[in-house]
């Protein structure tokens, strides 16, 4: 018996959608990164970006647990002397929905290159409607 390690060239994509209405915000995040890493496959090598494509939908009807809404701080900083800028996760979700799950998606890839080509692979709507029927992806459900 031997080790079967994938090939970038040889790796199957396939495309999923994720419907985020009503789902928290970390499970969602969890699995999507999961798929987008490839882990849910057979073929599954670590040094190798073996994942699928990711739609996500609803992005502005996904939900937060608990006092998050009000006490959860989205922060970075301009480089420059108190540059230090902020803003809730309540007001990020209200004015860009999409940018509350790409960060949640992001910390949980790796921090290196592959990574970085990892989250191009996902695509996030704030409505229902998307550009990507021509792919016809397969449904994804996330529990919670």
């Amino acid at each position: 018996m031997s080790t079967v390690s994938a090939k970038k060239n040889e790796v199957a994509r396939q495309w999923f959608i994720v419907d985020a209405s009503g789902v928290v915000l970390g499970r969602l995040a969890a699995k999507v990164a999961s798929v987008l890493k490839g882990k849910h496959k057979t073929v599954y090598t670590p040094h190798v970006d073996t994942g699928d494509f990711v739609v996500v939908i609803n992005a502005e009807r996904v939900r937060l647990t608990g006092r998050k809404l009000e006490n959860k701080q989205y922060i970075h900083h301009s480089g420059y002397p108190g540059g230090l800028k902020s803003i809730t996760a309540e007001k990020l979700l209200m004015t860009r929905p999409e940018e509350v799950i790409k960060t949640a998606v992001k910390g949980m890839l790796p921090k290196n290159p592959m990574g970085r080509d990892m989250i191009l692979k996902m695509k996030i709507y704030s409505g229902p409607e998307h550009p990507h029927a021509a792919q016809k992806p397969q449904a994804l459900k996330i529990e919670g």
